[in-house]
């Protein structure tokens, strides 16, 4: 039995969203008064859409758990989506009927859910990262040290700014990680002299963009009506900032963003390629074999853990099966 507790809003405050807005538009209006993040909204407004337009454009308030269930199950078996993509569509039905609408839907019942199979993740051997990280070039390149180097997901790296690297305590703050929480992880001793170079060039081109009437950082909202200054300042800069100027879409404000992630996974992609490497690489890929080299070497399963954000020791763990040495280190009867 899958029990959903929204008959109330809870203790939080609500925002009742206007009403003069589109539908969709005031889900995004109250995406933006909880802070979620722009992909987050993104993807909360395109699984919106899709439970309304499967049940032939009807308005939400007019469908309850039923239409929730066979919508979820459509998912399941009529799409073959991934459980993570279906819980993603279930968590954005909960924000819809929960703070959207207000209303109650409670329970949902039984619901297909899509099978999550057990993945082994893919772990690239220290002389494959050497090869891929090879291949690459420039920031590419100090992007994808950085990544291995620190073990922090695409988007945590690529949203770094310039105050969560503290060279003095070789640390990285990594600031709203998955579910929105902080953590530290180490600073690489190779990565300082090429960091700090990098920053300077990264500092000169702030000062041009700033001596343009431009160099304004994309902040939160909360942020930007309490230090409405702080945009223009060098420690709130991306550390890894877009060659080009773009127009802000929520604002207006031609500003400059952090690189794209899609440009980091089309560069890891063709060095990987380059680098003769037949394993599917992507930046994630970086990530795991972080983890799994660490442990390899001996650290506390408890400190990559931590490393990581990883919210249970359980999902560290998946590590320990792809080692190069699994278990006792037990040979095959072949070698034997």
């Amino acid at each position: 039995m899958f029990t959903l507790p929204v008959n109330s809003p809870g203790p939080r405050e609500r925002l009742v969203p206007n009403p003069k807005l589109r539908f969709l538009d005031q889900c995004r209006e109250v995406c933006r008064f909880r802070h979620f993040s722009p992909r987050t909204e993104e993807a909360y407004v395109h699984w919106i859409r899709q439970f309304i337009l499967w049940h032939g454009k009807r308005h939400p308030r007019d469908l309850g758990a039923a239409e929730v269930r066979q919508f979820l199950g459509h998912l399941a078996s009529g799409r073959g989506v991934a459980a993570s993509t279906q819980n993603q569509a279930l968590n954005a039905l909960v924000f819809l009927y929960r703070e959207v609408l207000g209303g109650a839907l409670g329970e949902l019942g039984e619901i297909e859910r899509a099978r999550r199979p057990t993945r082994m993740p893919v772990v690239l051997s220290r002389a494959e990262v050497q090869a891929l990280l090879g291949r690459l070039t420039g920031t590419q390149q100090l992007i994808g040290r950085f990544l291995y180097g620190t073990g922090v997901r695409l988007l945590e790296g690529l949203r770094m700014r310039v105050k969560d690297l503290d060279f003095a305590r070789g640390q990285v703050l990594v600031r709203g990680g998955k579910g929105d929480k902080d953590r530290v992880t180490m600073l690489p001793e190779s990565l300082r002299e090429p960091l700090q170079a990098h920053l300077h060039r990264v500092r000169d081109r702030h000062g041009r963009d700033l001596a343009a009437g431009l160099g304004e950082v994309w902040l939160p909202g909360a942020l930007r009506q309490k230090w409405p200054k702080a945009g223009q300042q060098w420690a709130w800069q991306w550390v890894f900032p877009s060659a080009a100027i773009s127009v802000d879409p929520e604002s207006g404000v031609r500003r400059r963003h952090h690189v794209t992630d899609a440009a980091v996974q089309q560069a890891i992609k063709t060095a990987a390629t380059k680098a003769g490497l037949v394993k599917r690489v992507t930046p994630h890929v970086l990530r795991h074999s972080f983890a799994t080299h660490l442990l390899e070497a001996g650290t506390d399963i408890r400190t990559v853990q931590e490393l990581l954000g990883h919210k249970d020791v359980s999902t560290t763990q998946i590590y320990t099966h792809v080692m190069r040495q699994p278990g006792l280190g037990v040979k095959s009867p072949l070698d034997g």
